[in-house]
C-alpha cells in the first residue's frame, strides 16, 4: 500500500488531504502537534479533527510530531521509506500578526520545518512527490502598487490591465514589504524549489490565496472567511483592517486545492510553481463578503472599519490559474464564493449557535 505523509493533518487542507488520499488507496501518516491552539487559542485546536480522522479514516495514523524536530522527522521517513510516494506539507504558522509577536517560532516552523522535511525526503524518498502549500504572501505588498480603481464595494484593476484576470508568476517578490510571516514562507518556498532543481526531486509550490472550507476553524488572526461567517452567526464583533473594507481576496475551497495536489501527483515535475486561488471565478471584497454572510445568516454583522491595515497586507489579490489549467487540463474549480459561504454556514450554524449560547 502506498503511503502519503501529510503535515498539519488536523488543519483545513491537511485533513482534506487525509480523507482524499485515503479514499484513493493510500495509507496516510499525519504529522500534527496542534500548534494551532498555541497560535490562536483553544477554540482553534486541531485535536478534535485529528480524533475524527482516527475514527473515520481507515489506514490513517496520527503522529504527535513537531516538524522542527529534525531527528524525529528523519525517523518517520526512514521507517516508511520504501512505501512513501507522496508528501503533502501543509503545517505552518499562518498569520501576519502572530509572526510579529514571535518571529523565531514563526521562522523555525515555516522555514526550518520545511527544510527538515525536504532533507528527510531527499535522504529516504527522493522520488516521492513533494507538495508544499506556499502563499501569495511571498509577493509581499507588491500587489499594492497595482493601479487599482475604487468602486462602491471594492478595489479593482482596469479591465485592460495585464493582470485583470489574475496575477501570474511574473510578479516580483523583491524590494517590497512582506511581513515576517511572508519572509518565512518565501524561505520555505525557495527551499522547495531549490531541492527540486538541485536534486531533481518532484516538488511543487502552490502559492495559495485564501484557502477555505466548511471545516475551517476560523480565528481572528487567520481564516477570515470562516471567522467572518462565525461572527455573523454568533453576534461577535468583527474588525475589518484597512482599505475601507474594499480589499479583494480570491477564495478557493479545500476540495479544489486537494484535487490540484492529486492532479500534480499524477504527472509531477521538478521545481514547479503555481499561483492557486479562486481566480476570477471566486473572489470577493470584505464589504461584499459581509453582505453575503448577512444574507445567508439572516442577521447583520456587528463590524468596525479600522483605518489601520496590517503590514504587508494586500489591497487586491486574484490568482491567475491559467498556467496550472494549461499543464493539468483535467482540473478545474468546482466551488464559487457563494457556494463556499453557504456550505460554511450549513456545516457550522448549529455548533456556533450552541457555543455562543453556552
Amino acid at each position: 500500500m502506498p503511503i502519503a505523509i501529510v503535515t498539519g493533518s488536523g488543519g483545513l487542507i491537511g485533513s482534506e488531504s487525509v480523507r482524499h488520499f485515503a479514499a484513493e488507496g493510500f495509507d496516510v501518516i499525519g504529522l500534527d502537534n496542534d500548534m494551532r491552539a498555541r497560535f490562536f487559542g483553544p477554540e482553534a485546536t486541531t485535536a478534535p479533527t485529528t480524533e475524527r480522522l482516527r475514527a473515520e479514516v481507515a489506514g490513517f495514523r496520527a503522529l504527535d510530531l513537531d516538524i522542527r524536530d529534525a531527528d524525529g522527522v528523519m525517523r518517520v521517513f526512514a521507517e516508511h521509506a520504501k512505501d512513501v510516494e507522496l508528501v503533502i506539507h501543509t503545517a505552518a504558522q499562518p498569520s501576519h500578526d502572530w509572526a510579529a509577536s514571535d518571529p523565531h517560532t514563526d521562522f523555525t516552523v515555516n522555514a526550518n520545518g520545511t527544510l527538515n522535511l525536504l532533507q528527510a525526503a531527499r535522504t529516504h524518498t527522493p522520488d516521492a512527490t513533494f507538495v508544499f502549500t506556499s502563499t501569495n504572501k511571498v509577493y509581499g505588498d507588491r500587489p499594492n502598487a497595482l493601479p487599482l480603481v475604487e468602486t462602491e464595494t471594492r478595489l479593482e484593476l482596469p479591465e485592460d490591465h495585464r493582470w485583470f484576470g489574475g496575477v501570474d508568476l511574473a510578479m516580483s517578490i523583491d524590494t517590497c514589504t512582506h511581513s515576517l510571516f511572508g519572509v518565512s514562507k518565501v524561505a520555505a518556498d525557495l527551499l522547495v524549489q531549490e531541492y527540486g532543481r538541485y536534486f531533481d526531486m518532484p516538488t511543487v509550490c502552490f502559492r495559495g490565496g485564501c484557502l477555505t472550507g466548511p471545516q475551517h476553524a476560523g480565528a481572528q488572526l487567520h481564516g477570515f472567511l470562516a471567522y467572518l461567517m462565525r461572527c455573523t452567526v454568533t453576534g461577535e464583533p468583527y474588525t475589518v483592517f484597512g482599505y475601507g473594507g474594499k480589499q479583494v481576496r480570491d477564495n478557493i475551497h479545500c476540495h479544489d486545492v486537494v484535487t490540484a495536489f492529486h492532479a500534480f501527483h499524477e504527472n509531477p515535475r521538478a521545481a514547479a510553481v503555481y499561483n492557486l486561488g479562486g481566480g476570477r471565478a471566486s473572489n470577493v471584497s470584505m464589504l461584499e463578503a459581509i453582505g453575503k454572510c448577512e444574507r445567508i445568516a439572516g442577521r447583520e454583522l456587528d463590524y468596525t472599519l479600522s483605518p489601520d491595515a496590517r503590514i504587508g497586507d494586500h489591497r487586491w489579490w486574484v490568482s491567475d490559474l491559467s498556467a496550472f489549467e494549461r499543464d493539468f487540463p483535467g482540473w478545474s474549480l468546482t466551488y464559487g464564493i457563494d457556494e463556499v459561504l453557504q456550505e460554511s454556514y450549513d456545516h457550522n450554524v448549529e455548533a456556533w449557535t450552541a457555543a455562543a449560547a453556552g
